[in-house]
């Protein structure tokens, strides 16, 4: 644990982490925590940095402490100066050979046992110095991290005709880069009056019971059906796609689901898997921080997975 920062008359980004740190942590004792500094150590660099603007940065609420505005301005502003400042390190590290870096990762429950493995054992080999980190969030909530500096890049995927689309408004002032597809297929019982061309007729489905996916895929469902002239009879709703193709096969209803989420495991048994309407695929995006490939270890990330999107996975045994 340390004891004291070290003392720096500049305005610089440790000082802009921690004050994020204090964001985030909503306490000091948090923020200490968080970045490996002893409580005391993180109270006097904030005086001191008070010090030097002339103006608070936290201020006491009960026990507790809140930014003040000009701490919310600081916070808000770190993300990216951090980022631009970890863009030249990465770029000086490379300069000199050095490939030990960390990148963070989001993607939706899709990607993780289909683009995420692969991405790994790629970056293993090609960059064996890249240490990449995951964890599985909705595009939302990733967007969100991106912008809160939780994670570096989030893989992320949009419908045609997205109402709630996390790429409009929520991504302004992030970096989007539209990558992909992945197709749209039906899942429908085997025997199935609608399974007989090579693309379903979605009218056709008019009168079956349907079977809904995540907030997002359910939204794209009423698209669709709608543009098909009816509205589903959602008769069931889980986020567990090997449990709706296990629905499908029982007949209860009907679905829909991404190539890549029905490629991830063996095709169950009562199945036919048929494509829906070309213009109905989903969209894969990834989403970082402008400027942030910049940061060799990013950029090569994003390149991985540009390449690994568009190259289709090998099918499961």
């Amino acid at each position: 644990m340390t004891d004291v920062l070290d003392d720096d008359p500049g305005f610089d980004a440790r000082e802009l982490r921690l004050v994020k740190a204090v964001a985030d942590a909503g306490s000091i004792t948090g923020a200490a925590l968080e970045l490996g500094y002893s409580q005391p150590a993180v109270s006097q660099q904030l005086k001191r940095l008070e010090q030097r603007l002339g103006v608070a940065i936290v201020e006491r609420v009960g026990r507790s402490v809140r930014l003040t505005d000009a701490g919310r301005i600081l916070a808000r502003h770190a993300p990216a100066v951090t980022t631009a400042l970890d863009a030249a390190a990465g770029e000086l590290a490379e300069l000199q050979g050095l490939r030990a870096a960390r990148v963070r990762l989001m993607a939706f429950p899709s990607a993780s046992p289909t683009v995420v493995p692969r991405l790994l054992a790629e970056l293993a080999v090609r960059h064996p110095g890249i240490s990449l980190t995951y964890v599985e969030a909705e595009p939302p909530e990733a967007v969100d991290a991106v912008r809160e500096d939780r994670t570096d890049i989030a893989l992320t995927f949009s419908y045609p005709g997205d109402r709630d689309d996390p790429h409009g408004t929520s991504a302004r002032g992030l970096d989007v880069r539209s990558i992909g597809v992945d197709e749209m297929l039906a899942v429908l019982p085997a025997g199935h009056a609608g399974a007989g061309g090579p693309v379903v007729d979605v009218a056709s489905l008019a009168g079956d019971a349907w079977i809904a996916g995540c907030p997002r895929c359910r939204g794209h469902l009423l698209e669709l059906c709608g543009r098909a002239g009816f509205a589903p009879r959602i008769a069931f709703e889980t986020d567990n796609f090997v449990a709706v193709e296990g629905l499908v096969a029982q007949g209860i209803g009907v679905a829909t689901l991404p190539r890549m989420a029905v490629e991830s495991f063996p095709q169950l048994p009562g199945l036919h898997i048929v494509p829906l309407p070309a213009g109905e695929q989903r969209t894969l995006h990834t989403v970082t921080a402008r400027g942030a490939d910049r940061v060799p270890a990013v950029r090569a990330t994003l390149a991985a997975l540009t390449r690994l999107v568009a190259e289709p996975a090998a099918a499961p045994a």
